[in-house]
């Protein structure tokens, strides 16, 4: 941070300058660098983090349940590329607002009461994304899934 000196110089010039603070004398007193992490500590934390959010919260196992039901009706159905691309864009979609979900009820357990009072709002937020990706999946889905199964059914 920079600090505002005014004063006189030896020849008693008025002087305004602009100084940085005083480097540390000793080298020990500045915060060492933060180290990189190597990229497999990196995909150990996120596997890890997947962990943690599967385990941890019944409703993303649903989810995956559901995505698994999902993946099954696709093989069965026979999907196109396109269509396999939408469903496991959709798929990805939920499970990732479900984790992000996750997070936040994590972090809202972390608070004192005070706290918690005014963050009702980020857990019913982080809820309405789940149900907006899920909403939408389901809708991808039923414009996928019903011709296929009405055809196979000889409704069409």
């Amino acid at each position: 941070m920079l600090t505002f000196r005014q004063g006189n110089d030896a020849k008693g010039n008025n002087m305004h300058a602009f100084e940085p603070p005083p480097l540390a004398e000793d080298p020990t007193d500045t915060p060492p660098a933060p180290r990189r992490r190597p990229w497999g500590a990196k995909f150990h934390a996120a596997l890890r983090g997947l962990k943690l959010g599967i385990r941890g919260h019944s409703s993303f196992f649903v989810h995956f349940f559901l995505a698994a039901l999902v993946v099954a009706a696709a093989v069965v159905l026979r999907c196109s590329l396109e269509q396999w691309c939408l469903l496991l864009g959709c798929i990805g979609l939920v499970l990732t607002a479900e984790l992000f979900n996750s997070c936040v009820e994590t972090l809202f357990r972390c608070l004192d009461e005070k706290t918690r009072d005014r963050a009702w709002p980020a857990l019913d937020i982080a809820a309405g994304a789940v149900l907006l990706a899920s909403l939408t999946a389901a809708v991808v889905g039923l414009l996928l899934f019903v011709p296929k199964l009405a055809a196979r059914l000889g409704l069409l």
